[in-house]
């Protein structure tokens, strides 16, 4: 693989994970970062080893010698403005989820990548584990036989404190949504890459456990996809103490479902010789509850498989597993969600905003 030298812009919690991940890619390695606050620069620049000059001024951060890839880890809503102007400096783009809070502002940055011809990818790491690849391969390989039902649970936890610490958190402008823009984006995500595109949604939301937030806390939506399926998504940071995240697919030739990174259902009516060896290998193993209750119980892995994408797409010149169209699908689905809570009725997609 190529050397590649990335800047890191926004220096709060989300960039020591891309930070982290980017140090355990061979070739690969953090030599900028731009922060409106110095001392959170200072310590994404310890944490990348040295040799990383941190920017007050973003133009002349992307000037830096030899930065060539970018990732994006601003306030949600504040993603387009920087992505632009990288690309427009002929950076590849790497955008943490989600794309945008808005399907216009998406667009702003999958057209400015495009024009520039520089590659852009949605970090959405659940894609990548272990236990979604085996889950997405079984579909594609037809051993659901008809997708009938799919289902995700995001039932987690935050505290009033979580809200108040950052200013941003629990707004429109910056945050774009609550529970399912901030946390169950991964999940709706998740949703759509195993159910396919998403017809229509009807949907409720509400803010019951937190004050001061403009944005939902709690959140039902009952789906129809394009291939005929139904399907739920529920999402919560008003669940405590906070559960382990589950989606479930249903068909009429098999059923299985996962837990965070644990399969823990993988029944079919026609059994291959290795369904008992994954059933073996995928359960039992999330021990933790991985961001349930706590924003920073995450592992930066998947963050790191999807780096590696990335560079190896940069590399060889093809799109990345997940690019910007990808990363703008489950913004249009969680955006057709709240306007359906708002105006109490069934919203049909694509979306038009």
């Amino acid at each position: 693989m190529a050397e590649h030298g990335f800047g890191i812009i926004g220096c709060g919690m989300i960039a020591e994970f891309h930070t982290r991940a980017i140090n355990e890619i061979d070739g690969a390695r953090v030599v900028a970062a731009w922060s409106r606050n110095p001392a959170n620069g200072e310590k994404i620049a310890g944490m990348a080893g040295g040799n990383c000059t941190i920017y007050d001024d973003l133009d002349r951060m992307l000037a830096h010698p030899g930065l060539d890839v970018v990732c994006v880890c601003t306030p949600s809503g504040a993603h387009m403005e920087p992505a632009v102007s990288a690309a427009r400096a002929g950076k590849h783009v790497v955008v943490e989820k989600p794309l945008e809070i808005t399907l216009p502002r998406c667009d702003a940055i999958i057209e400015a990548c495009e024009s520039a011809g520089v590659r852009l990818c949605t970090i959405f790491p659940s894609r990548f584990s272990d236990a979604n690849v085996r889950l997405k391969e079984a579909i594609a390989s037809g051993r659901f036989g008809r997708l009938t039902l799919g289902d995700t649970h995001v039932k987690w936890w935050r505290t009033q404190q979580y809200y108040d610490s950052g200013g941003w958190r629990g707004t429109w402008d910056l945050d774009g949504g609550g529970a399912l823009m901030n946390q169950a984006i991964h999940n709706v995500d998740l949703l759509y890459w195993l159910m396919g595109d998403v017809l229509a949604v009807t949907a409720m939301t509400a803010t019951l456990a937190h004050q001061r937030i403009e944005v939902e806390d709690t959140a039902v939506a009952a789906l129809r996809f394009q291939n005929g399926a139904l399907g739920t998504i529920e999402a919560a940071t008003s669940a405590f103490p906070g559960l382990l995240q589950r989606t479930e697919i249903h068909g009429d030739r098999g059923s299985a479902r996962v837990e965070q990174d644990d399969i823990t259902l993988w029944e079919f009516q026609e059994k291959v010789p290795h369904d008992n060896d994954v059933f073996a290998a995928m359960a039992g193993r999330s021990n933790f509850k991985a961001g349930a209750s706590d924003p920073r119980g995450i592992t930066h892995a998947g963050h790191r498989d999807q780096l590696q994408d990335f560079l190896q797409a940069i590399d060889e010149n093809r799109a990345p597993l997940v690019d910007g169209r990808e990363g703008r699908k489950s913004v249009e689905i969680i955006r057709a969600i709240y306007r359906s809570a708002q105006t109490g009725t069934t919203v049909t997609l694509p979306l038009e905003e």
